[in-house]
């Protein structure tokens, strides 16, 4: 959900980015159709009771707690300490850890399943990440992929062409904006069977999302897409909308599910 490079690289956001990070990832999250496409990824997921799951990307716990609500064993690796370090706050007991995607602790088929939210935009290679997702699931183990398609960011405004340029250089600031869309080819490629699709749209109207729009226009000027006086028309196109009851943002999420085949 976040719009720039400090958003989606932790070793470079400070405390507040941070937290300013998490606010946004629970509004979103608490949409009810945001709750109801994560709802549908457990579903696809199918843990077995006792079984562990690795969270990969799991930010302050959100999924953690769910699955553990469903009787798995959740394992949430975040490469933001700051992260790991609400979630365990959020989640008391749970096994969150700080690591890598593309380099889980967790030993070869020791997983049961394992699901990606929002997280392999964030990563400069993400079929490494899936890769180690095979490599972590036992035979029958699930891998869930759950994000947006960043070039898929359509926003309601007064100028059209602004706006594109402005969600251009939101998706040119995100390490891979089309992960997402490229979901069933990661899988396949990984040597998961059994892949399946889907593509969903989310409509967000709530003026809490506003500061999400004003981060790209802002994110937009600092990459030198936009100037300032542009960026600052934008905002306040947006702030009018806002106030008025006529925002309106929508976000196309593609979901995948693939089976790790028997050896």
């Amino acid at each position: 959900m976040a719009t720039t490079d400090r958003m989606t690289d932790p070793a470079a956001r400070d405390a507040e980015e941070t937290e300013d990070l998490i606010a946004a990832l629970d509004a979103f999250d608490t949409v009810p159709e945001a709750a109801a496409l994560r709802e549908r990824s457990h579903t696809l997921l199918a843990p077995p009771a006792g079984g562990t799951v690795v969270d990969a990307g799991c930010g302050a716990g959100r999924a953690v707690a769910e699955l553990a609500g469903r009787g798995a064993v959740p394992v949430g690796i975040d490469a933001d300490p700051r992260m790991v370090a609400a979630a365990r706050h959020r989640v008391p007991g749970a096994d969150v850890r700080v690591g890598d995607a593309a380099l889980l602790p967790l030993a070869d088929g020791s997983a049961a399943g394992y699901r990606a939210e929002k997280a392999l935009h964030a990563l400069a290679d993400p079929a490494r990440a899936v890769a180690e997702a095979h490599r972590v699931l036992a035979p029958g183990g699930r891998a869930v992929l759950l994000g947006q398609d960043w070039d898929g960011y359509l926003i309601d405004a007064d100028d059209p062409d602004l706006t594109r340029r402005v969600i251009a250089a939101t998706a040119r600031g995100v390490p891979s904006p089309d992960s997402a869309r490229r979901f069933r080819a990661l899988l396949a490629d990984a040597g998961f069977t059994g892949v399946e699709a889907e593509a969903h749209v989310l409509l967000l109207t709530d003026p809490v999302f506003l500061p999400i729009v004003a981060g790209a226009a802002h994110g937009a000027h600092a990459a030198g897409a936009v100037s300032a006086d542009e960026a600052e028309r934008w905002i306040d196109d947006q702030r009018s909308r806002a106030q008025e009851g006529r925002f309106s943002v929508a976000m196309c999420f593609f979901l995948a599910v693939g089976v790790r085949p028997e050896d």
